[in-house]
């Protein structure tokens, strides 16, 4: 039997993708990109943003005509959606036969075989606690891997569906992720992306004492491995030890995912972020104070419940003057089971928008403006693959986090190599071969 997979969201659903794929090759099913030749059609979904649930509804809706042409196919559901909306999917969607949470990757081949032999729709989404499986996962790529170190979430920002929808806190034990990580370079790995809603808070329910700037340095040690990366922090548990870590290791990525996500301090308290405008800014400082080539990317909300447009002109002076290299922007989008669903909304989405449109073309022209320094300048790069551009170029990644396009043998896929940039756009650059 052959299956498909579709997913949506972050790195988390990616990683957990490739959890999937190991589990079902595992037990003898093949995977196929051709969703019409399959008997299993999985989507993993994601469920931040209202839109994002949408638009995978709608995907959902799309399954109904290959089901009413071939019967025998099991469409399955599953991540934060699933786990977030369990028996409603099935109801909406009668056609479908699995649904099953971010707690139950596990059981999906289980639950094929119960769906198959019982002829019922399954709706499993039971918290299993933690998944000594975690780190079994078929890689897109060999030269590059994503690693889980924390999974849930105790932050709670008022705002957000993820501490409902992946559970709280726990931080997978140091010795099993630096013997993974092993495994993964002998596999031939040489980037590391460290996985966690808030990668800044592991190591506070491990019965032996270990924080994410010791986790970093001993991961740093490990020989072969040209580079790592992590995601997300919190800039409520940033440190001034974790900065010295990355200036001090120079195999760990000079980049940093911050995010801001509102600029004053009124919305920042009713986002519940535990952290302050000029407390945001001290971090900034010090971090370019010590690495000062390090990229900052962030994620700011535009239109949140309560937001007046002197608090929206506030978060646009912090992008002012702090510079971000990139900011993934979002118009607010409330979340049934959050506090912030529940708090009145006077801003209608009209004006909304029209700031967002001005955050964005602020942000677009600074993202363009910090590319253009870097013209002439030469940067190592681990080669992607074929560029999305231009098939004809190759694509990879500066320490930066910076995309960048340029001609190339197949044969660099997957190394290390340097290159000069020579053009600049405003979400990539393009460059050559020193």
């Amino acid at each position: 039997m052959k299956f498909h997979i579709e997913t949506f969201g972050c790195q988390m659903n990616e990683n957990d993708t490739g959890r999937i794929q190991y589990l079902l090759e595992n037990v003898g099913y093949e995977k196929t990109e051709e969703i019409e030749a399959s008997d299993i059609i999985i989507l993993n979904t994601c469920t931040v943003r209202e839109s994002a649930k949408n638009r995978q509804y709608g995907h959902i809706g799309n399954l109904k005509k290959i089901k009413n042409l071939k019967k025998d196919v099991l469409i399955c559901i599953g991540g934060c959606a699933a786990q977030d909306l369990k028996e409603k999917i099935i109801k909406d969607f009668p056609y479908v036969d699995i649904v099953f949470g971010t707690h139950n990757i596990a059981d999906l081949p289980d639950l094929i075989n119960r769906r198959i032999s019982t002829g019922k729709s399954i709706c499993s989404i039971e918290n299993n606690g933690h998944d000594p499986g975690l780190f079994k996962v078929r890689r897109k790529h060999s030269f590059r891997a994503l690693v889980s170190i924390i999974i849930g979430c105790n932050n709670c920002c008022s705002y957000c569906i993820v501490p409902a929808v992946r559970g709280n806190e726990i931080s997978i034990e140091e010795e099993k992720i630096l013997k993974n990580i092993e495994e993964l370079v002998s596999d031939g790995a040489i980037e590391i992306t460290l996985l966690g809603q808030n990668v800044n808070s592991y190591g506070k329910n491990l019965a032996e004492s270990c924080t994410f700037p010791e986790l970093l340095k001993k991961i740093s040690a490990i020989k072969g491995l040209k580079r790592i990366r992590f995601m997300t922090s919190h800039p409520k548990d940033f440190s001034d030890e974790l900065v010295d870590v990355i200036r001090d290791n120079d195999n760990i990525a000079k980049h940093i995912h911050l995010p801001l996500q509102a600029g004053s301090d009124k919305i920042l308290k009713e986002m519940n972020r535990s952290y302050t405008r000029k407390g945001y800014f001290d971090i900034i400082k010090n971090i370019r104070n010590k690495i000062p080539d390090c990229a900052i990317t962030t994620d700011i909300i535009v239109g949140f419940p309560g937001e007046e447009k002197k608090d929206f002109l506030q978060t646009l002076d912090m992008v002012k003057k702090i510079r971000f290299n990139r900011a993934f922007t979002f118009i607010y989008s409330p979340r049934t089971g959050t506090r912030a669903a529940g708090i009145e909304d006077r801003i209608p989405l009209v004006e909304k928008k029209k700031w967002f449109r001005q955050l964005l073309e602020i942000q677009n022209t600074i993202s363009f403006e910090e590319n253009n320094k870097l013209i002439g300048r030469k940067f190592e790069v681990l080669v992607e693959g074929r560029s999305s551009k231009n098939n004809d170029l190759l694509e990879g990644r500066m320490e930066n986090n910076t995309i960048i396009n340029f001609e190339g043998e197949e044969n660099l896929i997957g190394k290390i190599v340097p290159v000069i940039v020579m053009d600049a756009r405003t979400f990539y650059v393009k460059g050559k071969l020193a």
